[in-house]
């Protein structure tokens, strides 16, 4: 059982960062003063990484 149970949290892990990623993407795309207004910034989504987000 250990081992499925650590794929499976492995699995998860990795789709949580390649969501995360996704997100930083989408993102991306909004002004300045929006970003303000949520808490972050362009440079702060740099740093954590972004991939390709399309309509």
């Amino acid at each position: 059982m250990g081992i499925f149970r650590n794929a499976y949290k492995n699995i998860t892990e990795a789709r949580q960062r390649q969501a995360d990623r996704y997100v930083n993407g989408a993102l991306m795309n909004l002004d300045d003063a929006s970003l303000k207004a949520m808490g972050t910034s362009r440079a702060e989504l740099r740093r954590k990484g972004t991939s390709g987000y399309l309509l």
